[in-house]
C-alpha cells in the first residue's frame, strides 16, 4: 500500500507550475488541502510510487493529462441533489423569473450533467422551458461528452425519482427516460434547451447576462481569493435582480460582494439588488 502522502508540499507547487507553463490550467488558488488529497489519491489509484512519475505522465502524455483533469476536477453530482434546494426553485425563484421574456440560466461546474438536466425538468413542469436557454459548462470536457448524451447508469434511477419526488415533483419520473438494458437515456427534449461548453472559471470570462447562476459544491475547492474572484464573474453575469445559488457548504455571507445581495432562504441564494 502507498502512503497517502508520496507527493510532497513542495512538489505540489512545482506541479501546479508545470501544468500551468504546458497546458495553461491554473489550480494555484485552489483549496492546497483538496488539491493535495487528490494528486495522492491519483497517485494510489495508478499506481505511482513517486513525483517523478506522476510528473513524466501528466507533462508528456496527452492522453493521461485528460484523464489527470478528469480525476483532479471530479465532482460528485446526482439528478435533483439536495431535494429543498430545487423545491425552493420550483415554489419560490420560477415562478419570479417566469417574469422574464427569456429565461437564462448558468448552471456553472455541470459535470456530468444531472443538475442541468434536473433544472430543464423543473422548467418543463413549470410551463417555461419554451422560453429558456440551459448553459451547462464545465472545465472537463469528457465529462461534457456525458451529458450531451444524456445516458446515466439504470441503477441511479431509485435515487433520483426520489429526490426528484422529494423535491415537489408530481409525475412520474420515469416518463423523462426510458430504460435500455443498464443505462436510462434521458428525453432528447431535455436537450433542446441546454447549451453544453468547456468554461475555466478560473481564467475566463463572462460570456452571456444571466437571470439565475447556480454553481453547488464547486467552490468549497477554491482558496478565499479564487473564491472572491469567482463570485465577481458570477455578479458580472447576473442581471440586477437575478439569483446566485450555491452549495450547502458555500456562502456569500463574508464576500465583498455581500452587501449587494440578499438570502432568499436557508437553500443558499441569494438575490442580487441593483448596484450598477
Amino acid at each position: 500500500m502507498l502512503e497517502p502522502s508520496i507527493v510532497k508540499e513542495n512538489e505540489i507547487e512545482h506541479l501546479i507550475k508545470d501544468i500551468y507553463e504546458s497546458y495553461g490550467y491554473d489550480f494555484s488558488l485552489y483549496s492546497r488541502a483538496s488539491f493535495t488529497r487528490r494528486i495522492n489519491r491519483i497517485c494510489m489509484m495508478d499506481r505511482f510510487t513517486s513525483y517523478a512519475e506522476l510528473r513524466y505522465q501528466v507533462l508528456n502524455e496527452p492522453d493521461y493529462f485528460k484523464h489527470f483533469i478528469e480525476q483532479i476536477t471530479v465532482n460528485v453530482t446526482e439528478m435533483f441533489r439536495d431535494p429543498m434546494f430545487f423545491k425552493s426553485l420550483r415554489e419560490k425563484i420560477l415562478p419570479q423569473l417566469g417574469t422574464f421574456p427569456l429565461i437564462r440560466i448558468w448552471v456553472a461546474g455541470c459535470s456530468t450533467g444531472e443538475e442541468a438536466y434536473s433544472i430543464a425538468i423543473l422548467l418543463k413542469e413549470a410551463g417555461l422551458y419554451h422560453k429558456c436557454l440551459i448553459y451547462g459548462t464545465d472545465i472537463n470536457p469528457s465529462v461534457l461528452e456525458t451529458a450531451r448524451a444524456g445516458v446515466f447508469p439504470m441503477y441511479q434511477m431509485k435515487t433520483y425519482s426520489e429526490n426528484y419526488m422529494l423535491s415537489g415533483g408530481k409525475k412520474d419520473f420515469s416518463d423523462y427516460y426510458t430504460a435500455n438494458y443498464d443505462n436510462a437515456r434521458f428525453d432528447k427534449a431535455l436537450q433542446e434547451k441546454l447549451i453544453l461548453s468547456t468554461h475555466n472559471l478560473v481564467s475566463d470570462s463572462s460570456f452571456n447576462s444571466f437571470q439565475l447562476v447556480i454553481c453547488r459544491n464547486v467552490l468549497i475547492y477554491f482558496d478565499k481569493e479564487l473564491q472572491e474572484r469567482v463570485f465577481d464573474l458570477f455578479d458580472a453575469s447576473l442581471e440586477n435582480l437575478g439569483y446566485l445559488a450555491l452549495g450547502s457548504k458555500e456562502t456569500l455571507r463574508f464576500s465583498n460582494l455581500n452587501k449587494f445581495y440578499h438570502q432568499v432562504d436557508d437553500q443558499k441564494i441569494w438575490k442580487k439588488v441593483d448596484h450598477n
